[in-house]
């Protein structure tokens, strides 16, 4: 069934990031069978609701187009479309169509602030914890909390001993395997901290001034950036901008000086034995507190910044992933986040304005992503949990919930979409394509283990991976089927010696799909319509200016059609996935699918 249609897109808004006072032209489609009389734009200017009538602007077999040109006045604006037809209206919003009364939250948004880095419309993340990834050989002196592990070992289950295992991946370990990368078609790396710490994870930095000696330093570093430069790969890394670690100078210093000028960069409490306010009563994750200016200078307010600095030569990386940016500046009274994305933003602005600021934000406040401070999220709520939710098999050893106190539950296509839309209908449709896509990553366990080591349901989950409106992300061996019951247990290491023990069939596929996403003008710049959704199947349409593709994907075997007549199109080539052709699109499958057409 077609339904009136507006989002974020090209084909929709001819300008998602305008400046103050610029014009911008608004686009709706309504299908003819809706007979719409009229339509209005109801648009907020200086905090007031003002309704302009749209025009019609052409017509197509199936479809009647509107349009409206507003002045974009205030920073932040929010919009919906009215539809009257005699007595009766409808709203349509980022939510969807509603023939009642509906609140602004879901409104669709235009930000009047500079938009993402271009290079994320082709951008394919390869996501490394570098200890685990591949290592060089070089020789290094552990230090005492290390726990050495052979590079094949299982890591270990025992919680205490996690944080501790250390199989020595390090920098020139990823430089010497490029070619991996660059035959998968990855062209981007997302690694998770790279400081000096007293962990294997390095969340608990000791230092933000330089790389960790153990996988090779600044040298390494820099080496690996220049190398992977020459094959378009870029790299990004992982901050913490909400704790440091105890082996960090600024809470030593404050631990043996109460009169240190470090002291007021942390939280200070007697309800703890160590006196201070460590992140989740975790002692070794002393909390900042950004009350203190001088805090906020050392950390991005100077050019000479922990922020600043690595964005700049000789380092260059792309962007920072922002480490528990949902809960950074925020504690008890004090709540900076808001003013804390805002000066990072800015302040990556000035280091390089074509740099990536995506934040952890893993219980989602939809505030978060105005649109002016982190450009997008991990999108865990609104693209990983649904498709786990939907996509799991029963597994007792699965130990990753996403929290709640029970197994994963089971729900059915129509449950998971909403999940996904009602995600995306809070925010910006900017942030939501800024948002970095991923089916699981170094604090989750392994899609193949969620899905039961199926592989087609695995390949299913990686064709809505590639096709999602967002950044992809590849936990780094996921692609041949590495397994992992939790976060910690999924940090495995990859075989390099053992090539004939991956899955081989699921990384020609992941190939295909990167190469699809990385290529196809509808999955870059395209908006999204779902066209068909039931219990065990789902299917949308991504269309641009220049091309439009439809995909499926079902988590079982099945027989289904679907008409596309009366969206107007009909399928020009399979891409990926099953053969059809026509007005109708005819699955017959005894196992899971993941299908893409293109359209004509």
């Amino acid at each position: 069934m077609t339904f009136p249609h507006h989002d974020g897109s090209e084909l929709y808004v001819s300008n998602r990031a305008p400046q103050l006072g610029e014009k911008i032209t608004l686009r709706i489609r309504i299908p003819k069978r809706d007979e719409v009389e009229k339509v209005f734009i109801r648009i907020l200017q200086d905090g007031e609701p003002v309704t302009y009538p749209l025009k019609k602007t052409k017509s197509t077999k199936v479809d009647v187009w509107w349009q409206v040109t507003v002045e974009i006045v205030s920073p932040s604006t929010n919009y919906r479309f009215l539809l009257r037809n005699a007595r009766k209206f409808r709203w349509l919003n980022a939510a969807g169509v509603f023939a009642r009364d509906v609140v602004d939250h879901f409104d669709f948004k235009i930000v009047a602030r500079s938009d993402a880095p271009k290079w994320l419309h082709s951008a394919v993340f390869y996501q490394i914890f570098p200890d685990r990834f591949a290592k060089s050989g070089v020789a290094r002196n552990l230090p005492d909390w290390a726990i050495p592990r052979e590079w094949s070992e299982i890591p270990a289950l025992n919680q205490r001993e996690v944080s501790q295992e250390f199989y020595g991946g390090d920098f020139r370990g990823v430089e010497q395997k490029l070619d991996h990368l660059t035959s998968l078609g990855i062209n981007a790396i997302y690694f998770t901290p790279i400081f000096a710490s007293r962990s294997n994870h390095r969340y608990d930095a000791s230092s933000f001034d330089e790389a960790d000696p153990l996988l090779g330093g600044d040298k390494d570093l820099i080496s690996l950036r220049k190398a992977a430069a020459a094959r378009d790969i870029r790299l990004m890394s992982d901050l913490t901008t909400n704790h440091c670690g105890l082996g960090h100078p600024w809470i030593q210093k404050a631990l043996k000086d109460k009169n240190s000028n470090t002291r007021e960069f942390f939280y200070w409490t007697k309800k703890s034995k160590w006196g201070y306010v460590g992140w989740w009563n975790v002692e070794s994750l002393p909390k900042l507190n950004f009350n203190s200016q001088r805090l906020r200078e050392l950390m991005w307010g100077k050019k000479s910044s922990i922020v600043q600095r690595w964005l700049k030569e000789p380092f260059g990386m792309s962007g920072w992933r922002i480490d528990v940016g949902n809960m950074t500046g925020r504690y008890y009274g004090d709540n900076f986040n808001k003013e804390i994305a805002k000066s990072i933003r800015t302040a990556m602005d000035d280091a390089n304005p074509d740099a990536w600021l995506v934040a952890e934000n893993a219980d989602f406040f939809a505030e978060d992503l105005d649109g002016f401070g982190w450009h997008g999220t991990m999108n865990y709520n609104g693209f990983t949990k649904p498709i786990w939710y939907w996509m799991n098999q029963e597994n007792e050893d699965l130990k990753d919930s996403f929290g709640m106190p029970a197994p994963l539950p089971l729900i059915d296509g129509k449950a998971m979409v909403e999940m996904m839309q009602q995600f995306a209908a809070g925010i910006p449709w900017r942030s939501l394509v800024a948002s970095m896509v991923l089916l699981g990553s170094h604090d989750r366990a392994r899609f193949h283990t969620v899905v039961g080591g199926d592989e087609h349901r695995n390949i299913a989950g990686a064709t809505l991976l590639m096709t999602y409106p967002g950044v992809p992300s590849v936990f780094a061996g996921d692609e041949i089927g590495l397994e992992g019951y939790w976060g910690e247990n999924g940090r495995r290491t990859i075989d390099w010696d053992r090539p004939d023990t991956w899955n081989s069939e699921l990384l020609y596929d992941y190939m295909e799909l990167i190469k699809i996403r990385k290529t196809s003008h509808a999955l870059s710049h395209g908006g999204i319509r779902w066209i068909d959704v039931s219990n065990d199947s789902v299917a949308f349409l991504r269309e641009s200016s220049k091309e439009t593709l439809l995909v499926f994907v079902s988590r079982k075997g099945i027989k289904k059609d679907i008409d596309l007549k009366p969206f107007g199109y009909a399928i020009k080539k399979s891409i990926f996935g099953p053969s059809s052709k026509g007005h109708v699109l005819k699955i017959r499958s005894s196992e899971a699918v993941g299908g893409i057409w293109q359209l004509t």
